[in-house]
């Protein structure tokens, strides 16, 4: 099988002998929003490079508290516990926005990542940036304001999905970053006020980036600054020009339903 293009970063990092390695076992799935790819302790059968999209990591010891303690998109890949040698995680894998992935097997990139200690010093960069990622979400969760962690959310999105199309209700987006649904609501009338989005029933756009970096009061950046360290592109290599035209700046589909 031949994936269609090399749009995972953690793919068009590998040297082409690496990546022949795993090309005969990576499948091209679409990534279908609410899907749960990995419920709570259950195996982890497999791993997804994302190439579009966004996948949110939702950890919970109840329905009704559940969190989003991670966010992966085209820069990384699910399943970092069948990474590390374990076979299920506590947290479960859902499908935030809609888009497309590259699987392969745990059994297969176990055997691969045997073969490759290439592919495994990368895999586990990105586990170390991964946990970097979960530690911030953690202080901006118990330190930051509903403002700021939104600002930070949205940023983060749109590093990710480059605005494209995304669905998601502020109920969900509650769930996300484990307030309640009026507070989410209050958040974005702070940001618009600041005018940096624009907020619609369906639609958030990000007017002013670097202004809302700012909003973010330091809970952005420094994951971001890890994975620029730790993982670097190859050269030339630009996700945004790898995909379709789309506006960088806006995300759309935030429901008020």
């Amino acid at each position: 099988m031949n994936p269609p293009n090399r749009s995972n970063r953690l793919l068009a990092t590998l040297p082409q002998p690496e990546l022949e390695l795993l090309r005969p076992s990576l499948e091209a799935v679409p990534l279908l929003p609410r899907a749960v790819l990995d419920p709570p302790g259950t195996p982890i059968s497999y791993l997804y490079f994302v190439n579009r999209g966004l996948i949110s990591i939702v950890g919970a010891v109840a329905p009704d508290r559940r969190i989003e303690v991670g966010m992966v998109g085209y820069e990384g890949m699910t399943g970092l516990d069948a990474v590390l040698g374990d076979e299920t995680s506590p947290n479960e894998t859902l499908v935030q926005s809609r888009g497309t992935a590259l699987r392969i097997s745990t059994a297969d990139l176990r055997r691969v990542m045997k073969a490759s200690p290439a592919l495994t010093a990368l895999l586990l960069h990105y586990v170390r940036v991964f946990l970097v990622q979960t530690s911030q979400t953690a202080l901006a969760n118990g330190r930051g304001r509903i403002d700021q962690r939104l600002a930070r959310w949205l940023l983060m999105w749109d590093d990710r999905v480059f605005g494209a199309d995304a669905t998601i209700t502020h109920d969900f987006l509650a769930v996300l970053l484990g307030v309640q649904r009026p507070g989410v609501t209050v958040a974005l009338h702070v940001l618009e006020g600041k005018r940096l989005i624009r907020s619609t029933r369906s639609h958030v756009e990000i007017l002013d980036r670097a202004g809302l970096q700012c909003a973010a009061n330091g809970y952005y950046g420094v994951p971001e600054a890890e994975y620029e360290r730790s993982i670097s592109p190859p050269a030339g290599y630009s996700i945004r020009n790898s995909h379709e035209a789309v506006a960088p700046a806006a995300v759309r589909g935030v429901s008020e339903s």
